[in-house]
Order: C-alpha cells, then structure tokens, then sequence
C-alpha cells in the first residue's frame, strides 16, 4: 500500500500533511499483518475526516426517517404507504433515498414481514396485521455521501417466538459491534454475531452479508457473520461499514422471488429478522454512525 509514495509527497488521504507524519506508520503497520498472511483494506476503504462527517450528515437523516416510521407504522397500513413516507420525509431534508432505481430497484426502501429475509418490495396489497414482524432497510445518499441502517417494527402484540427473535437479532448486533476495534478482525465480530444467534437456536443467513458504505451505497469489503475470530479483513480506523445479520427462526436456506430477482425469503417459510447499523472503526474502538 502506497509503497510508491515518498515521504515528502502529500498524503494519500487527502490531509494535506506530508505521508511521513500521516499515514506512513499507519501503512508500515498494515504492510506486517499482509505480510502474515492477512486480508488488508485498501486505502480507498479507508474514509478520511471529511467523507466521515459527510457520511454523518447523511446519517442524521436515515435515523430520522426510521424514527418517523417508528411514530406512525401501525396496523391496517400497506407497506406502500411505508415507502411513500419514506421518501417524503428524505426528500424533506435534502436526501434522497439510495435504494431508489438502485440496479433497478423500483422503491425508496426495503420492506421485509415476517418470512422474508430482505429486499422485501412495498406493496399497496400487503397491509400489516397484529402479529406481523417487519424489518423497514432504510438507506440515504446526501451529497454524495451514503447511510445505512434497518430496523424491526413489531405490529401490534407478537407472538412470543417472534418477540425472541426480533429482540435476538438485536443483541447479536450489539455483540458484533463490541468486537469492533482497530487492528482487530472482521471475523472477530463475525463470530460473536454467529455464536449468540445459535446459542439461541436460529441460524443467520450466509449468502447475504454486510458491506462498506460511505461514498458508495455498497462497497467493499463483503462482510459475513458465519466467520472465525481472527480471520477476515483487518480492521483499522477509517473503515466504515455495516453490521446486518439476518437471522432466521428456523433453518438457515433461502430463496429469491424469481418474479422480481429481488425478494428473499427463508426455505422453510419461518421468520427471519434483521437489524442493521453503520459503524466507524476509530483510533480507539468503534462508532455507530447509524441505527
């Protein structure tokens, strides 16, 4: 990594600073884990100050729709009405939704009820009823700069296996974002997600995983929550990405809605639930940027 740039030269982030006292050490540092035989970021998956307060800008918006959401989903209403409230209340602030003809997506954001794992189209013909689980993945591009998060909606009073696994999904969420610290790894997060969601009894779904976000919508690197402690990407400050496991009441196989190639569903038509957040790695831990 920027083996080519001289001491003198300015630094690849964009400080304005000299490498030799920016990131010169920071990449000596990143050279010794590739050199053992780890994965290492690119710099361009490294954000600088100015794409992190952009991206935090972008941020206070996506927590702002999905708190709207949170005061007005309610029983009776389509999920249609979810994504035109969606919309509106980006557009409102000066966004726009980053789902929205995405590779040909038709919606502003993702709505996904019970058995569907994700991708879940808006539809003025599916209405929540009491009893539903719903995960609404909201995503917000503000000049140029991209957030990332999704939350569960219980309607009305859920059953009790439902409740579990919506609040389960939760905290293997927040066991993955307590491993994340520079010069960690990515599978040690990925582990902790993994084990809690099976010490429960559900299994977390494999062919779908997180991504880095920031000045793309989904950018390297791919991130699994079936991992192993000390294996994947090396984490270090900068890196910005999504924590998203979709965790599945039953059986871990899924299929994709071959009408639209776009919505996902569990095999053996169980719940699945899934919370996600944005998360920067920071000089000495983590910061959700996102929820």
């Amino acid at each position: 990594m920027a083996a080519k740039l001289g001491r003198n030269d300015p630094c690849w982030c964009g400080s304005g600073k000299k490498y030799k006292t920016c990131h010169e050490a920071f990449d000596e540092r990143i050279a010794k884990y590739a050199m053992a035989g780890h994965k290492v970021p690119e710099h361009k998956m490294i954000k600088n100050a100015d794409q992190i307060a952009g991206i935090r800008q972008s941020a206070k918006i996506n927590i702002a729709v999905l708190d709207y959401i949170a005061e007005h989903i309610h029983e009776g209403m389509s999920t249609l009405e979810i994504d035109r409230m969606v919309y509106e209340q980006t557009t409102a602030m000066g966004g726009m939704p980053a789902p929205l003809n995405y590779d040909g997506y038709p919606y502003s954001v993702c709505t996904s009820v019970n058995e569907q794992v994700c991708h879940g189209f808006p539809s003025d013909k599916v209405i929540l009823k009491e009893g539903d689980i719903v995960n609404v993945d909201c995503s917000t591009v503000l000049n140029g700069y991209y957030s990332d998060s999704s939350r569960m909606y219980c309607i009305g009073k859920v059953s009790p296996e439902k409740q579990r696994l919506v609040d389960v999904t939760r905290e293997c969420v927040q066991k993955g974002v307590e491993e994340v610290k520079p010069w960690g790894f990515m599978g040690d997060m990925g582990q902790a997600v993994h084990d809690h969601a099976f010490a429960n009894g559900y299994t977390v779904v494999r062919e779908i995983g997180g991504h880095g976000v920031g000045v793309q919508f989904h950018e390297d690197p791919w991130i699994s929550y079936n991992s192993v402690r000390g294996t994947e990407m090396l984490l270090v400050p900068g890196m910005v990405f999504t924590i998203e496991p979709m965790v599945n009441m039953g059986k871990v196989e899924i299929y994709i809605d071959k009408k639209n190639d776009w919505e996902v569903y569990t095999q053996d038509g169980l719940p699945s639930a899934q919370w996600e957040v944005t998360v920067l790695v920071t000089e000495d831990g983590h910061e959700i940027i996102s929820w």
